[in-house]
C-alpha cells in the first residue's frame, strides 16, 4: 500500500470515529436499534480501515493524527448537532489540535 493511500484510510477512519461518536450518542446508550447498529458498523469500520492504514505508516503519528481527527470532529459535530458552546478559547485549541495534526503529517517518514 502507498503512502498516500494510508494517509487517506487514516483521515477516513478518523471522519468515521466522529460518525460513530455521534451514532453511539443518538443511540441513547444502545437503546434505539438503527442508531445502535450504526455505532457499531462505524466501530467495525473505522478499526479496520485505522489496522489497514498502520501497515503503511508509524504508529506514533498515525495514532495521533486519527485522535486528532475523531477529537476535532468530535467537538464540531457537538456543537452542530448538540447546541455545545463554541469559545473563542475552545476554537484556540482546537487550532492547536489541527496544527498538531498538520505537523505530524509533514514530518512523517
Amino acid at each position: 500500500m502507498s503512502t498516500g493511500l494510508a494517509w487517506l484510510l487514516l483521515i477516513v477512519s478518523g471522519a468515521l470515529d466522529v460518525v460513530w461518536a455521534v451514532s453511539m450518542k443518538y443511540s441513547q446508550g444502545y437503546t434505539r436499534p438503527g442508531w445502535s447498529l450504526l455505532s457499531l458498523a462505524t466501530l467495525a469500520a473505522f478499526v479496520w480501515l485505522l489496522g489497514r492504514a498502520l501497515q503503511a505508516l508509524p504508529l506514533g503519528n498515525a495514532y495521533a493524527v486519527w485522535t486528532g481527527v475523531g477529537a476535532v470532529g468530535s467537538v464540531l459535530m457537538g456543537v452542530w448537532l448538540f447546541g455545545e458552546a463554541i469559545t473563542p478559547l475552545r476554537l484556540g485549541f482546537i487550532g492547536l489540535i489541527v496544527a498538531g495534526i498538520v505537523g505530524l503529517k509533514l514530518t512523517s517518514s
